[in-house]
């Protein structure tokens, strides 16, 4: 370790009628959580606070790196709000690294020539991965797996790729062999050491998890490592040579070998460094140099260790921020300084739940050890206990669910004997009643913001939270890793009924109960009927009454979607039906704002024959509607009024067309690319596959709006990712992602499976959405269920892939029932006079046609005239507040 005498005493401000400068090096997750404490405690408005950060883009989430291949965007990923930075005025300066600090001068300059004078400096430059010294390395087709910019590498070096090899089976090389088996390579994991994540799991959970890997497809080699990189004639990765003398052909290398930290810019400004690397700090995360700081991976603390995970970071952030605010004269709160850190870690690498904590491997003297593994499901649990029985750690493979509440127990006497925990819960002895509860209060729930179960108890009782995202925003648990989720739900639930609250979760007045209940009992007693639901299972004082707006479109919805299974008739306009329906379902058609309606025919997959293109057309031309394609592969037509619905519906379907249910909440389209028949991208038929699901699911009524697409290949033209269920297909089959949308609060779809051939597919889509239908709330997108149902896309995946409640077969026998029974509407209205009486302007001028239903012309259409809406006295506004 080398060292030079300390710097003069830096805790004096700036000169006077000047504003002190703080300088941060690195914007990482570590220097954008120490912005925000210094924001929490009002520094940013008594200093200059310079950022400069290496990377071409703001901080992002690097533990979430890997959900990029899932389909989040960088932009998904990003921890910093533009507003925050603008509200505190932090400068920040993306892609000009620091390359120079000078002590003396107390500057420091950056690439681009920049020099910037500090009072304070922090070092947050984080750490860079290391890549072992083998021939070869610097080959075409060979990376690491540290940021964005390496994983948009990756992923277009894989398009031309089949095989490729992880170097380290670590976690951050576990997340990347999953990424690469999902860009659809054959991927090999070659560890060093004897297992995989040696740090983190035992010998037994080291082979669970690697039994449960190799079932997915994976090679691993474990005990060799790599010897060189064989490279061919272009230079670009040929094979790889590992040391017991094998070899791996390939066309693809990761180094994820672990990391070391960036300590080169204190190195060569003077400040003393680790044998091993890491700048020496102190408690208060000082270095030899009082007015300079080292936070995060690059630090090496006070307890001799440099901490890679991001928990221990935000502990430094946190305890810096105090610090430095503490010199400015603010003493309220400064923290405690940083001694050490929890490494406790759960993770799910390649969708197998992986945690450690505590004293894992039993290194305490006198520890014994609890054990249950069960290798046909790949589940190991290890509890370590000590000589007094207090829990000193554990290690849990295929099954974490007990993490939440063992963790915050280590280094006391469980309430239940560890034999108890670590069986399932619906095993005998087992332990599945252990909860919050018995938890006290200074156990810490969430390990990445050191948020203990007494604060979220506080937020409950002392700041009015209700509802999770009010905890989140309270106490920023659950902002992280989000391990920690259930846990603090089950906290403030049970601290809401011990306060009294009384949470009504019921649909709305007329019904105590939620839309999942609602559909459990409709489809267990085989109710056809609004009025007999309601006498039977409505409050008391709504019973024999009319029912809601809310509650009657939300009734008729589950009878629709439920009607071959309990006996009703799925037409939506027939007696007590018809007056459950929203409004634009009263006509089959969108209302639009002059009063008239949209006529949208479904077109699966996009896919249209000239003749039917030509009928369109004349349809709009002999009825003067305005034609418009949508973005979901569409053509609607605008401006029918009411009574020439029948019509122009009646030409549609003699040429072949059906409803395109754009007036109900049930799928809308099945939006696809061309696909391999066309597109030299291609790698499966996404045409064929959109048509069959659009043609599998139409008419299927649902809690909201249903959208799809399917993509013929990874480029993902047809956006598949945006959508409730979208498919993407691979050189192995079709990936499948669930929980997307658009509109006003965008969310990109998660990854529910993957390499699946068409009917595995169509058999999970069923599941997923029957399974949806039946448990969403009124109005609910998929994208909110998923966030909002307990455990999550785990909890979903567990029951529409894994079966795991038995619920299957009766979802699929559901979806089949109403694939069997599917008639189109306007089919079934234009075979009936009396469904063709409703569609009138007025009952008793059933010939008059509405007057105010007019158009002017715009651009060879027509549009609405909207001047009898304001009426001839009435001002209208523009945007600039001026009346034309």
């Amino acid at each position: 370790m080398t060292s030079m005498p300390p710097h003069p005493d830096a805790t004096t401000d700036a000169a006077p009628g000047t504003t002190p400068t703080l300088v941060l090096i690195g914007h990482g997750m570590v220097g954008q959580r120490f912005l925000e404490e210094l924001a929490d405690r009002g520094v940013t408005e008594r200093m200059r606070v310079v950022v400069l950060c290496e990377e071409p883009r703001p901080a992002y989430d690097r533990v979430q790196l890997t959900s990029y291949f899932a389909g989040r965007t960088p932009d998904d990923l990003s921890l910093a709000d533009p507003e925050f930075l603008a509200r505190h005025g932090i400068e920040l300066h993306l892609g000009d690294p620091a390359t120079a600090v000078d002590r003396t001068t107390r500057t420091v300059t950056s690439r681009s020539g920049l020099t910037v004078r500090y009072d304070t400096l922090v070092l947050a430059t984080g750490s860079y991965p290391f890549v072992p010294p083998v021939p070869g390395k610097d080959s075409a087709g060979c990376f690491v797996y540290r940021t964005i910019d390496d994983l948009l590498a990756i992923e277009e070096y894989a398009k031309n790729a089949r095989t490729g090899v992880v170097v380290g089976g670590g976690l951050l090389g576990l997340e990347a062999a999953g990424a690469l088996k999902g860009l659809g390579l054959h991927t090999h994991v070659v560890e060093f050491a004897p297992r995989l994540m040696a740090l983190q799991v035992d010998e037994g959970g080291g082979r669970a998890l690697r039994r449960t890997i190799e079932e997915m497809g994976l090679e691993v080699h474990t005990g060799v490592g790599g010897k060189e990189i064989v490279a061919d004639d272009s230079g670009a990765v040929a094979a790889m040579g590992l040391s017991d003398d094998s070899r791996i052909d390939t066309d693809l290398v990761v180094f994820s070998a672990g990391v070391r930290p960036r300590d080169q810019l204190a190195r060569d400004c003077g400040l003393p460094v680790g044998e091993r690397g890491g700048i020496v700090v102190d408690e208060q995360c000082r270095t030899a140099d009082p007015a300079v700081y080292a936070i995060g991976e690059c630090a090496l603390a006070a307890d001799g260790r440099v901490y890679g995970l991001v928990a221990p970071g935000y502990d430094m952030a946190r305890v810096t921020a105090g610090e430095i605010a503490a010199r400015l004269g603010d003493d309220a709160g400064q923290p405690d300084g940083f001694t050490g850190a929890d490494l406790s870690t759960k993770l799910k690498l390649l969708g197998v739940d992986v945690a450690s904590f505590g004293d894992a491997h039993g290194a305490t003297d006198g520890a014994l050890d609890v054990v249950y593994a069960d290798s046909r499901s790949g589940v190991y649990k290890k509890l370590v206990i000590g000589a007094t029985g207090e829990l000193l750690g554990g290690v849990l493979v295929g099954d974490a669910e007990a993490y939440g509440m063992l963790r915050p127990l280590t280094g006391t006497v469980p309430p239940l004997a560890p034999e108890q925990l670590v069986l399932p819960a619906g095993a005998a002895g087992g332990g599945g009643g252990l909860g919050p509860s018995a938890l006290p209060d200074e156990a810490v729930l969430c390990n990445c913001h050191n948020v203990t179960k007494g604060t979220v108890r506080a937020a409950v009782t002392e700041h009015s939270c209700g509802t999770l995202p009010e905890i989140k925003k309270c106490t920023k648990a659950g902002t992280g890793c989000g391990s920690c989720v259930k846990s603090l739900t089950a906290v403030m639930n049970d601290e809401l009924a011990a306060s009294g609250v009384s949470l009504d979760t019921g649909l709305c007045g007329c019904f105590p109960h939620t839309r999942a209940e609602l559909y459990e009992i409709v489809r267990t007693l085989r109710l056809t009927s609004f009025a007999e639901l309601l006498d039977s299972h409505g409050r008391p004082e709504a019973r024999h009454g009319d029912g809601c707006e809310i509650c009657k479109p939300t009734v008729g919805s589950i009878i629709a979607s439920l009607a071959p299974a309990v006996g009703a008739d799925g037409y939506v306009l027939d007696g007590e039906q018809a007056a459950l329906q929203d409004t634009n379902d009263h006509f089959l058609a969108n209302l639009q704002r002059n009063g008239s309606y949209s006529i949208v025919p479904r077109i699966p997959g996009g896919e249209i024959t000239p003749e039917k293109l030509i009928v369109i057309g004349e349809v709009a031309r002999d009825f003067g509607l305005y034609t418009k394609i949508t973005g979901g592969q569409r053509i609607d037509l605008f401006g029918a009024r009411v009574d020439q619905l029948p019509q122009v519906w009646a030409r549609l379907v003699d040429a072949g067309f059906e409803s395109g249910h754009a007036y109900g909440k049930a799928l809308r389209t099945v939006k696809s690319c061309v696909g391999q028949t066309w597109c030299r991208y291609g790698v499966q038929d996404s045409v064929r596959m959109a048509i069959e699901l659009e043609l599998r699911y139409r008419g299927l009524r649902s809690p909201h709006k249903l959208k799809s697409a399917v993509s013929g290949c990874a480029r993902e033209c047809a956006e598949a990712r945006g959508k409730d269920f979208g498919v993407i297909a691979t050189s192995q089959g079709w990936n499948l992602y669930v929980g997307g949308n658009g509109g006003a609060d965008p969310r990109h779809a998660d990854l529910l499976a993957q390499d699946l051939d068409d009917a595995g597919l169509i058999r999970l889509i069923d599941r997923f959405l029957m399974f949806y239908i039946r448990t969403a709330d009124r109005l609910e997108r998929t994208s909110a269920w998923l966030e909002r149902i307990e455990g999550g896309l785990d909890h979903v995946r567990d029951v529409v892939v894994h079966d795991s409640l038995g619920l299957c077969d009766e979802l699929e026998a559901l979806m089949a029932a109403h694939v069997t029974h599917y008639r189109d509407e306007w089919a079934e209205t234009l075979a009936d006079p009396e469904r063709l009486a409703r569609f009138v302007s007025f009952v008793n001028a059933p010939g008059a046609p509405d007057p105010s239903v007019r158009f002017v012309p715009e651009r060879d259409q027509v549009k609405p005239d909207l001047t009898l809406l304001a009426g001839p006295t009435l001002p209208v506004r523009t945007l600039e507040g001026t009346s034309v």
